[in-house]
């Protein structure tokens, strides 16, 4: 399974971002070969629209699933649209999450977690 993460830092041991469209990486993950990439979110200082632009740079990866502690409406829809799932992270790092999301222990997210704007002043 291919797997983007919201996430902090470039590397397995970084701790998953608390933002989906602002996050500062996605790290782009297979789960069975634990090869990954990090992706500088270009979406992460747009104006408005970060979770959408967010959203279509994962699904221009052709990620099966998302992580991330946070995702606004209009990114839901987005994945939800192309028939990807979401699951709520837990405070650790990108690697743990990942042990988790095989065992089968993060909770999928069904319904918007912030009004779209976590994370802008």
């Amino acid at each position: 399974m291919k797997v983007a993460i919201s996430s902090e830092g470039d590397n397995l041991n970084s701790i998953v971002d608390s933002r989906f469209g602002r996050a500062r990486y996605f790290i782009v993950i297979d789960t069975e070969s634990m090869n990954y990439k990090a992706i500088d979110n270009t979406a992460a200082s747009s104006a408005g629209g970060a979770g959408t632009k967010a959203a279509q740079l994962l699904l221009d990866e052709g990620v099966d699933s998302i992580i991330s502690s946070n995702v606004g409406p209009n990114a839901l829809e987005v994945f939800q649209a192309a028939g990807i799932n979401i699951y709520k992270s837990i405070n650790d790092t990108i690697e743990k999450n990942v042990e988790e999301l095989k065992k089968g222990t993060l909770e999928k997210i069904e319904l918007p977690t912030n009004n779209g704007h976590h994370g802008e002043h």
